[in-house]
């Protein structure tokens, strides 16, 4: 049997290309075993030795954007929490948008005093039903290689520290919970710390059983930027008149009117996205797997 070949993935490491990886995230993405196994087949026979984690994401992408948009769009989610840059403010909104989804009533950039200082927390939000209220630092970045690593970790439990020791009969915002939110992926040593100091993570793939990735599945909220229908430069303008999420382009179909689509690609793309929306919830069985560039 031919060896599988070495690839680079985004952060500068080599791995062995595994087919059966690759098969697990595109039926994590909600291809069929029959669909996932053929692409998977396919590109097993084209990858090359060093080639880029990028470019089997790139190829298993394409091929899967021809068999069903909706399904490629969620195949490409974390890429699409990419496109939301340069700027983290969509990254705000559009964690804001998801929190809203859940049932909490949600501010952004909010001072909130502290025991020594006051701090601007990037997310300030109160649950009802749960008696709740939380504040988050989020970190957003472009690069898919970059890890958030200790040193935020450490930042952000001094920050919510101070938060947290302010006399609590003097509080305008009373804090249960402090969290750390990020695009990407925590390192070894960021992960180590917060579970011993209590600081809480969210991120791409973590925790695992309810990662960035899962809450988007199990509501349904996606960033707008994953409709593989739309151009970069139309994302752009989508973005900057405050819509960040497919949910609001399917509630309010006027917010394509910037675009000046024609009627049939309006069509497809309203397509596309109730078809995103109405893909099942990924199951805790599949969550392990991750996919190749994404």
């Amino acid at each position: 049997m031919t060896p599988l070949p070495a690839i680079r993935k985004a952060d500068g490491t080599t791995e062995t290309f595994d087919p059966i990886r690759l098969v697990s995230s595109l039926k994590r993405a909600g291809a069929g075993a029959h669909t996932a196994e053929r692409i998977a087949e396919t590109i097993s026979n084209t990858v090359t030795q060093g080639a880029s984690s990028r470019e089997v994401y790139t190829r298993a992408f394409t091929l899967l954007r021809r068999e069903a948009r909706p399904i490629a769009a969620r195949y490409a989610l974390r890429r699409a929490l990419f496109e939301l840059g340069p700027t983290g403010h969509p990254f705000e909104d559009f964690i804001s948008h998801l929190y809203r989804a859940d049932g909490w009533q949600v501010e952004t950039r909010k001072i909130i005093k502290g025991h020594c200082v006051s701090h601007e927390v990037d997310f300030y939000a109160s649950h009802k039903d749960q008696g709740v209220h939380l504040a988050a630092e989020l970190k957003y970045h472009n690069d898919p290689g970059y890890k958030t690593d200790l040193k935020v970790a450490l930042y952000v439990k001094s920050r919510f520290d101070d938060i947290f020791n302010c006399d609590a009969t003097a509080r305008a915002c009373p804090i249960d919970r402090g969290l750390l939110v990020t695009n990407t992926k925590f390192t070894t040593e960021a992960i180590a710390y917060a579970e011993c100091a209590g600081v809480e993570l969210l991120g791409w793939g973590y925790p695992m059983q309810d990662s960035l990735f899962m809450r988007m599945s199990r509501a349904s909220v996606y960033p707008v930027t994953a409709l593989t229908g739309l151009t970069r430069a139309e994302k752009r303008i989508l973005i900057e008149q405050g819509t960040i999420a497919v949910d609001e382009v399917l509630r309010d179909r006027r917010t394509l009117d910037a675009l000046h689509l024609s009627g049939e690609r309006t069509g497809e793309l309203l397509a596309e996205a109730d078809g995103l929306l109405a893909l099942p919830h990924v199951t805790a069985d599949v969550v392990a797997a991750e996919s190749y560039g994404v």
